[in-house]
Parts: structure tokens; C-alpha cells; sequence
């Protein structure tokens, strides 16, 4: 419990999870959005990882990143105060509008392998 909280008690990592609650990302797209280099990224994915609350999984060379559904049936109750609250941290819409524009440059496999839906390659 006390890795949950500390995993809980960083910014940054409020700003990963709530890029996350919104549906899968990958390594890249979190990098882009938050303006981290790839080592800062890594180290706050990894703490949240260690806690139990994301997990993920490799597509060729991209990560992906997801709410554990294991965090969320044993954590049921935290995961919806997450939900119902991360809204109120101070970078969350600007970070929300970075995220969608993110995805609209299709830096991931989706885009580049064919499968975005916005038919970029």
C-alpha cells in the first residue's frame, strides 16, 4: 500500500495516470505529451509499475501502457477516485489537448503499420 501512495504522490505521474485512464499509451505519446526525455519517462512508468497500478506491453520497438486491471479489482474504490478527481490537477485539459494532437501525428506502430484510425501511415 505505501508504493501505491508514494507512486500517487508525484505529479508527474498523476499526469501519466491520467493519459492512461483514458485509454492505452504508448511510451512515446507519454514522452510527447509531458515533454520528458525517455529516461524521466521510464523511471516514473516503472515506480508506477513497481506499485502495481499500470502495466504493460511490446509491439515491436513501442511500449504500451494501461490501468492494471488487476490494480482495479483490488483497488476498486482508489481507481474511482482517481478517475473522478485527476481532472483536477492543473495540467490535466492541457494535457488532454496534447494527448489528442499527439495522436493525430500517429508516431506509434497503429499509424506507421497501417491500423490508425486516422488513416495516416
Amino acid at each position: 500500500m505505501i508504493d501505491i501512495f508514494k507512486a500517487l504522490g508525484d505529479e508527474t505521474r498523476l499526469r501519466i495516470l491520467s493519459l492512461v485512464i483514458k485509454r492505452e499509451a504508448c511510451l512515446c505519446e507519454i514522452e510527447k505529451v509531458l515533454n520528458l526525455t525517455q529516461s524521466n519517462t521510464s523511471r516514473h512508468l516503472s515506480c508506477l509499475k513497481r506499485a502495481g497500478i499500470i502495466e504493460s506491453r511490446k509491439s515491436a520497438q513501442w511500449v504500451y501502457f494501461t490501468i492494471s486491471e488487476n490494480f482495479i479489482k483490488k483497488h476498486g474504490l482508489l481507481y474511482n477516485y482517481l478517475i473522478e478527481n485527476i481532472k483536477e490537477t492543473k495540467c490535466y485539459n492541457k494535457d488532454c489537448i496534447k494527448y489528442e494532437e499527439c495522436k493525430n501525428l500517429c508516431l506509434c506502430e497503429e499509424c506507421i503499420g497501417g491500423g490508425c484510425s486516422n488513416g495516416k501511415k
